[in-house]
């Protein structure tokens, strides 16, 4: 496994890869890697003949006042689990390389961006789209893998594909779960034995709401109740929404009469979550 810091050494690789006739897959990642950026891994060596992972901690997805600083970083730890699945590059350029000295060139997120994160996070997916798209040039692959828990970054990111005729095949991955139901998150190494407790209110909010529909309830104001009120009943601090949305598009529903998708995102003590379920009637 070859660790690339150089954008220009980055692309000659997988460019070289590629004119030989080699399907690349590409694992975007922040770092501090679990089960569930290891399966996108594993899906990518599945799919692929060569696998490049890429640890970058982007600045201009965070705001002011979020946990840019405090992140975790586990260089070290993530580079040897990704050598025990037998990745063929690590591409972990430093901020200067991805945005020299006068960078000032960004993406407008499509309009898919606007609600729920985009209201909680303002510039959270323009810093998103920018750096993705900027990646998906020096990594000219053939898929890229992205986790379905991080549900609406990944239609920003297969919208802004299709709008900007990336030709590079987007992949969506199923959520890994604790055997409890929490999705696994690299922030969940911030939540206290009791946190840990208390950030299961997630999941069993949208559970509730399968529950409630399989038992025919399909007004979807009562479901967001519903969640909203679990969420608060099983420790979650704050609540930034609990919402039923149509799975393509985000829109609002009224009648859960089709699949819809349940999304939530919670703080637990200073930590926030977000987690969703594919609600089907």
């Amino acid at each position: 496994m070859r660790i690339l810091t150089c954008c220009s050494e980055a692309y000659a690789q997988v460019d070289h890869l590629r004119r030989q006739g080699a399907r690349v897959g590409f694992v975007p990642t922040m770092g501090a890697l679990h089960e569930g950026h290891l399966s996108l891994v594993r899906r990518s060596r599945e799919d692929c003949d060569a696998t490049v992972v890429s640890i970058f901690v982007n600045p201009t997805q965070f705001g002011p006042h979020e946990d840019f600083s405090r992140y975790p970083r586990t260089f070290e730890s993530d580079c040897a689990a990704l050598r025990d699945l037998g990745v063929d590059f690590v591409f972990a350029p430093s901020a200067e390389e991805l945005y020299p000295a006068g960078f000032s060139t960004y993406v407008q997120p499509p309009k898919v961006a606007e609600r729920l994160e985009g209201k909680c996070r303002p510039g959270h997916f323009r810093g998103v789209a920018t750096v993705v798209l900027k990646l998906f040039h020096i990594i000219p692959a053939t898929a890229a893998y992205f986790g379905q828990k991080d549900y609406q970054q990944l239609l920003v990111i297969q919208h802004m594909v299709d709008d900007l005729n990336v030709p590079i095949r987007v992949v969506g991955c199923p959520i890994v779960r604790e055997p409890d139901g929490l999705a696994m998150s690299s922030r969940n190494r911030y939540l206290s034995q009791a946190e840990r407790e208390a950030a299961l209110s997630l999941w069993k909010a949208l559970t509730a709401a399968q529950s409630a529909l399989s038992s025919g309830q399909r007004d979807a104001r009562e479901l967001e109740q519903l969640m909203q009120t679990t969420l608060y009943t099983q420790g979650a601090d704050r609540i930034d929404y609990a919402v039923v949305a149509d799975p393509a598009s985000l829109e609002p529903v009224s009648q859960v009469d089709r699949p819809a998708i349940a999304l939530v995102a919670a703080h637990v003590g200073k930590t926030r979550l977000i987690d969703n379920l594919l609600l089907q009637p």
